[in-house]
């Protein structure tokens, strides 16, 4: 079975952003995720998930101005205090949400007058810090690839830059986070990605290539695609961070209403 989470960063953007909890619950999803609520007023968002019954699965921390193209500063040493602290906002925000055991970090993008080398000692030093914090919360962190067209200095562009680093701190709660659109973007190859790295991937996230709409408008093959990931026995969630067109309720026709929860690939109409 295919575990569905929408994602609220991207849908129901109509509203505002605490009510798409209310929204996704009456479209049928049991599951949300989003990225860093920024400018949300946190107490609300907290009652909003406990009114709507959704569980959230997955939030990115803050990564500072991402509509400037900030993605976060764990790579930075002069941003280790700023980031550390944002750090512990997003633990905070995790328990209030009911536990939310999953937590995105972006990895950085460039930083001036230091070596790529030096970026990888700061991130991973700043990772082995976070995964000491949360040793008794069972709290996991992601890392995800961004794909170089769109954020063309981000250091982690693709697969094996990810992996590197989990490999290297080798921690069973430092897991990657498989986005489809971004893989698709760079990569190619997603189906034999999926089938070499399946037990390193801890979440995924989906969208249609090119234009990052919901899948069939694009040219992913994605009856093949989740098939070979339910064929595999995947068993976390796949978020729907996807521009929706023309509107997220019709956007969703692939994805039936009573099967927003879990369902098989064949229940899907694509």
């Amino acid at each position: 079975m295919l575990n569905w989470s929408a994602n609220l960063t991207m849908l129901f953007k109509d509203l505002p952003f605490v009510e798409r909890l209310h929204a996704a619950a009456s479209a049928g999803f049991e599951a949300v995720e989003f990225m860093w609520p920024t400018s949300v007023n946190l107490d609300e968002l907290v009652a909003a998930r406990i009114a709507s019954g959704v569980q959230v699965v997955l939030f990115n921390m803050d990564s500072g101005d991402v509509a400037a193209g900030e993605r976060g500063f764990p790579n930075d040493p002069s941003r280790r205090a700023w980031w550390r602290a944002r750090l512990m906002d997003a633990l905070e925000l995790a328990e209030r949400l009911g536990g939310c055991s999953r937590l995105n970090i972006q990895a950085g993008n460039e930083a001036p007058g230091l070596s790529r080398r030096a970026m990888l000692e700061c991130l991973t030093e700043n990772l082995t810090w976070a995964l000491d914090q949360t040793s008794s919360t069972g709290i996991t962190f992601f890392l995800e690839p961004l794909n170089r067209f769109e954020h063309p200095h981000y250091i982690l562009s693709r697969t094996s830059e990810a992996l590197e680093v989990i490999e290297r701190l080798q921690h069973p709660r430092l897991r990657l986070q498989f986005d489809l659109y971004h893989t698709q973007r760079t990569e190619g190859n997603l189906v034999n990605l999926l089938r070499a790295h399946h037990d390193t991937i801890g979440h995924i996230q989906i969208a249609d290539s090119p234009a990052r709409h919901q899948p069939g408008t694009g040219e992913i093959a994605w009856r093949f695609v989740l098939g070979e990931l339910e064929a595999l026995g995947y068993e976390g969630f796949i978020g729907l961070e996807y521009i929706p067109v023309p509107d997220t309720l019709a956007s969703l026709q692939w994805l039936p209403a009573d099967k927003r929860g879990a369902c098989s690939t064949a229940d899907l109409i694509l």
